[in-house]
């Protein structure tokens, strides 16, 4: 039987005062207001979706977005999956079905709870072969690895983790080289795929998706939604003909994006045109730009006003970091300022626990018997709204 009444349904809006700005819990990126505005305005009755206008006849579904892709990376062409783990199923399968690919050892990557590249390859249906250790990896480790069973050499960025001291790893160019000299397609996974260079902001250097074009990488993939702050997808970077023959495959169908997300990555891509414009609309770019100032002037505010209504609080604001989330800039700390929040009679799980049952639903940290919140991933309006909370969760009525 249908229920009439759905407020049994739990809402999906949620405050993240976690300070993880990719809170994978959370669906990771806040799309662009620009890329709601989007969706209201032109997919609220029929869009142009898949038609050419000239010859009435259908076209590519991701033809405006590829237009976008060209110009945001040099690429001669590109396409767009449901997310990169489809993106790295589909190239594979495309160039490199029953044949060999090449991985260094150390770029074995997890992805996500339980989704491992070697099972993402054996999906592929191509055969992995392991060169290098965990740690190192040479040249000559690919070079020796080639034979006429060979299609593919497979860069994969360790996005989501770092391996530190005795450690040594190929660059993408004499990857490049190599391969082309055997006639190989190298397939770069940049992962998180930032469009900009984010060590200008004090962040270890990361791939960008147009310097692995520019280098020379036949097929490049990454994320969508998590340095470039879009809807959920998969993006495919490359040579034009291999980039149709991607098109071309049966597994593109079952894993291609719908409108909507087509509609809100064309418009958070769109921002990109002019990068000040992205540093400032994108919500992931803008919260992880934050300065401390201002987190710390929003802490002190929260804390100031729970202890104003509850004196037997302690609300104190402590030094701390954020983190990127999701896989990226993985061991980079942010810096930041916490609001740390005791409270008698009410330990800090039971506190986390009633926050996430209020609506909209408050997420926080708990460490070391204290709730922890972080204000740079509140957004407009939130501080206020997560400081009432406070006040109305630690309230003397609500206390066991």
């Amino acid at each position: 039987m249908i229920m009439a009444n759905q407020d049994w349904l739990p809402p999906l809006r949620a405050v993240n005062a976690t300070g993880v700005i990719l809170h994978t819990a959370l669906g990771r990126a806040v799309l662009p207001p620009r890329a709601m505005q989007r969706i209201r305005e032109e997919l609220a009755g029929y869009s142009l979706v898949q038609v050419d206008l000239t010859t009435g006849k259908r076209a590519k579904r991701d033809g405006r977005i590829e237009q976008l892709l060209q110009r945001l990376t040099g690429a001669e062409a590109a396409t767009v999956v449901n997310n990169n783990a489809a993106a790295t199923v589909v190239v594979l399968n495309s160039v490199a079905a029953g044949k060999e690919v090449i991985v260094s050892r150390g770029q074995l990557v997890e992805i996500g709870g339980s989704f491992r590249l070697p099972d993402v390859m054996a999906a592929a249906g191509v055969k992995l072969v392991e060169v290098g250790t965990t740690n190192a990896t040479h040249l000559h480790d690919y070079e020796r690895a080639i034979t006429a069973n060979t299609a593919a050499v497979l860069r994969v960025h360790p996005s989501n983790y770092k391996v530190r001291g005795c450690v040594a790893e190929v660059p993408l160019a004499p990857l490049v080289q190599l391969g082309h000299a055997h006639g190989l397609v190298v397939i770069d996974d940049v992962g998180a795929g930032p469009l900009i260079d984010f060590s200008r902001f004090g962040f270890q250097r990361e791939p960008t998706l147009p310097e692995s074009v520019r280098t020379g990488a036949d097929l490049i993939t990454s994320s969508a939604d998590k340095l470039i702050g879009g809807s959920q997808g998969g993006i495919i970077l490359g040579r034009a003909a291999l980039v149709q023959a991607v098109r071309k495959n049966p597994l593109v169908r079952i894993v291609r994006p719908g409108k909507l997300t087509l509609a809100a990555l064309e418009a958070t891509l769109s921002l990109f045109v002019d990068e000040a414009t992205a540093l400032r609309e994108v919500p992931t770019l803008r919260l992880l730009c934050r300065p401390l100032a201002e987190l710390d002037a929003q802490a002190r505010e929260i804390a100031a006003r729970v202890t104003a209504c509850l004196p037997d609080v302690r609300a104190a604001v402590v030094d701390g970091c954020s983190q990127m989330g999701s896989g990226s800039l993985p061991t980079q700390d942010l810096p930041t300022r916490l609001v740390t929040i005791s409270a008698p009679r009410m330990s800090a799980d039971l506190v986390a626990r009633r926050l996430r049952q209020l609506t909209p639903p408050i997420f926080v940290r708990v460490h070391q018997g204290q709730v922890m919140l972080d204000p740079r991933t509140l957004l407009e309006g939130e501080v206020a709204l997560v400081a009432d909370s406070l006040i109305t969760t630690l309230s003397p009525e609500t206390r066991g």
